[in-house]
């Protein structure tokens, strides 16, 4: 490409950066196109336009797959620092007026809204309320750590976790506590005998463990059983004890559809349980914005 400089920073360019740095983070042009909201042709267009406009190539795409050039990466930090000093700037006008205007990018497990006290819920529409629609509320799904890694790198401003063994780097605020039980299906030889099944039978059968961390209480349990399959989320858990083949640890909360509707059973419930609470992160050191402080003052 030829040489190419950009003599000033425009909102078109501010557009293709964030463009350019939704690509990145997807991976690919075909998952950026939901979090983007256009097509994937669109996506290609102001991916050629931005290396137009800088005169280099950032990215390799075609068969072989995506991935980001030695230039296309550079472009990618240079760019994450300019838009993180814009929401920056941004958020300390929002301090001068008193105004909730910008981006609220909150991480969350998965499974949390059958919670029965809905503090995030709450908090949520306050934050849409006093705003007057004026905060972009952005939520994503995803395991605890890739939450505590958005957190800490400023992706996300808030991430709702179990706080297990807690990062320096994070400051956390406790919200709930949640238990979790032992569940079968109705279609699993162990039903009928929920609760007098013995720990010997238990050991017998095969269980799902989670792939993600758990407390020191969760881990033992978990090492009494025939962990025979592993599940990144509380939802891909419940599918495998739905099968009615596997046992597998629920928060209550999670199961209590199924429950209520006669397809899952606690089993040995008096003592295969254990509790974790569960709250909020955000970084130690963050920069104030009033739309994160309002959103924890909400939670509390």
């Amino acid at each position: 490409m030829k040489k190419a400089t950009l003599a000033q920073m425009t909102d078109f360019d501010l557009r293709l950066l964030r463009v350019f740095k939704t690509v990145a983070e997807a991976g690919s042009f075909t998952a950026a196109e939901s979090m983007l909201g256009i097509t994937r042709s669109a996506i290609s267009l102001h991916m050629g336009d931005l290396e137009t406009r800088l005169g280099m190539r950032l990215c390799q795409r075609g068969r072989a797959g995506f991935a980001l050039t030695d230039q296309g990466r550079e472009v990618l930090r240079a760019s994450e620092t300019v838009l993180a000093a814009i929401e920056g700037f941004r958020s300390e006008v929002n301090q001068l007026h008193q105004a909730l205007r910008g981006d609220l990018n909150i991480g969350l497990m998965n499974n949390l809204v059958t919670l029965p006290k809905v503090r995030i819920t709450t908090a949520l529409t306050q934050i849409h309320r006093q705003s007057q629609g004026g905060v972009r509320i952005n939520i994503s799904m995803s395991t605890p750590g890739e939450i505590e890694r958005g957190v800490l790198d400023g992706r996300l401003h808030v991430g709702a976790l179990p706080l297990i063994n807690p990062l320096s780097g994070l400051e956390y605020t406790p919200l709930y506590d949640e238990r979790s039980f032992l569940y079968c299906s109705c279609q699993h030889p162990l039903f009928a005998q929920a609760e007098t099944v013995d720990a010997k039978t238990l050991r017998q059968a095969s269980a799902v463990a989670p792939s993600y961390r758990m407390s020191a209480e969760a881990a033992a349990l978990h090492s009494d059983l025939d962990c025979a399959a592993t599940a990144t989320d509380r939802e891909a858990i419940a599918f495998l004890i739905l099968t009615g083949e596997y046992i597998g640890f629920l928060p209550d909360h999670v199961a209590a559809a199924w429950v209520g509707q006669g397809q899952m059973v606690a089993l040995a419930p008096e003592r295969m349980q254990f509790s974790v609470t569960l709250g909020v992160a955000t970084r130690k050191g963050r920069r104030q914005s009033l739309i994160v402080d309002r959103f924890l003052e909400a939670l509390s």
